[in-house]
């Protein structure tokens, strides 16, 4: 009888379709980075494979990565190391501070706006939009985007960086100033009408419904867990919690309904992650190589990650 951590390793590898490039920057993001940054091609490939990932699929998605100017190339000699690109090492660590942060972030009560100034074709206008809700944002009439703390340099950045450069001249970002009790509309308002907060905590649930199961396990002691599957576990809470959270607009506690699910995501997720950490890190050590052999180690700043799961942090 398979375990719940073996079933959600067996779920996705049913998948009819498998984001393989999205993976991807998931196992970079939380594996390669702290390693140094660097992966040998036929190491990816190795560590993915048991997920359902085939040899052509890692490495049509890492071309295509690399036509898109997230990945670049480090040929040596008859082997090929793969690395982020400038920019796409900026927007995983963005969301890095997000996923691996132990708590959402005090609010100064300032809303951020892009306004769109002009005219935009349809096509564009969906373009953007779907460009700025990947960063959190709201949009309120159709023209103004709105977000209660992110940095509007990096996001302007992050549009040029996704090819979305010609459409910044006709957008215009401010920062809206804490009217007085009384003369304008709520915040609360502010909230309900720019984000679908209902369809976004029934995700949070799903996520975990998913993941409680396997934390349950390993807190029960139940069955073995070998290192591979506590790497490839990591590896799939990782992907799931990344895509959630790029969905989510971080809104500060007040601004939050009461019980919010997303509060109990975030604890299952920072527990399931610090008790795969020792045995995922293991199978890193054994399995990820450099182009010429080399097996990179792992930082230390790799302890920092979810640091306020005290009770598990030296185990790790």
């Amino acid at each position: 009888m398979s375990t719940p951590i073996q079933q959600r390793i067996d779920e996705f590898r049913r998948q009819d379709r498998i984001r393989a490039a999205a993976l991807i920057i998931s196992v970079f993001g939380d594996a390669v980075v702290p390693r140094g940054g660097r992966i040998w091609l036929g190491s990816l490939i190795r560590l993915l494979e048991t997920l359902g990932l085939n040899d052509r699929l890692v490495r049509t998605s890492v071309f295509r990565l690399a036509r898109d100017e997230w990945l670049q190339s480090e040929p040596c000699g008859r082997r090929t190391n793969y690395l982020l690109t400038p920019s796409g090492l900026q927007r995983i660590e963005e969301v890095s501070r997000l996923v691996y942060a132990s708590a959402t972030p005090q609010w100064d009560r300032r809303w951020r706006l892009i306004i769109s100034v002009g005219e935009l074709a349809a096509k564009d206008r969906e373009r953007l939009r779907r460009a700025l809700f990947w960063q959190g944002f709201g949009v309120l009439n159709g023209d103004c985007f709105v977000h209660p703390s992110a940095n509007l340099i990096s996001a302007f950045d992050t549009l040029v960086a996704e090819g979305l450069g010609e459409f910044v001249h006709k957008l215009k970002p401010l920062m809206a100033a804490d009217a007085a009790p009384g003369t304008a509309a709520s915040d609360a308002e502010m909230v309900r009408h720019a984000w679908n907060l209902e369809h976004l905590a029934q995700t949070y649930l799903r996520f975990v419904d998913r993941y409680q199961p396997a934390l349950t396990q390993l807190r029960d002691g139940a069955g073995d867990l070998s290192d591979e599957d506590a790497f490839l576990l990591r590896v799939l809470l990782i992907h799931d919690y990344r895509r959630l959270l790029l969905r989510d607009p971080a809104l500060p506690d007040v601004l939050l309904p009461s019980n919010w699910p997303g509060h109990k995501a975030r604890q299952l997720c920072r527990e399931l992650y610090r008790r795969l950490l020792t045995a995922s890190e293991r199978h890193l050590d054994n399995h990820l190589q450099l182009a010429d052999g080399h097996a990179p180690e792992a930082s230390t700043r790799l302890l920092e990650r979810f640091q306020d799961a005290d009770p598990l942090l030296d185990e790790a």
